[in-house]
């Protein structure tokens, strides 16, 4: 048996563009990805406390340093710049795994999206 276990979170990012002309997908600042330990081209929850919304999308690399939080095509409609959004990933675990699993949690400054030290 495998359970479905939260394996990393962005908690509190900025929406700091909308593009609808793309095919779709999430546009994060790399040290965003890397902090959460987040791959491109991940499955990923975004959930927008501004409006409830709640969807899957994948991730691109955006531009290092940037604070960049862009969603594109589709997702752009689900979202509007300021809006504050959560990104969640989630991974397959035995019962042994989740039992010992600590999730990476990350809280980035809301207004500028870059890590806190």
């Amino acid at each position: 048996m495998l359970v479905t276990l939260m394996r990393s979170k962005l908690h509190r990012l900025t929406v700091t563009q909308a593009n609808l002309n793309y095919i779709g997908s999430i546009t994060l600042d790399p040290d965003l990805l890397d902090a959460a330990g987040l791959y491109e081209g991940e499955k990923v929850q975004i959930v927008n406390t501004n409006n409830g919304e709640r969807f899957e999308t994948y991730t691109i690399v955006g531009e290092r340093g940037s604070g960049q939080v862009c969603l594109n095509g589709p997702a752009a409609r689900k979202v509007q710049v300021g809006d504050i959004i959560i990104v969640i990933a989630y991974s397959l675990m035995t019962p042994e795994e989740a039992a010992a699993h600590k999730p990476t949690l990350v809280f980035p400054d809301t207004q500028t999206n870059r890590l806190i030290p």
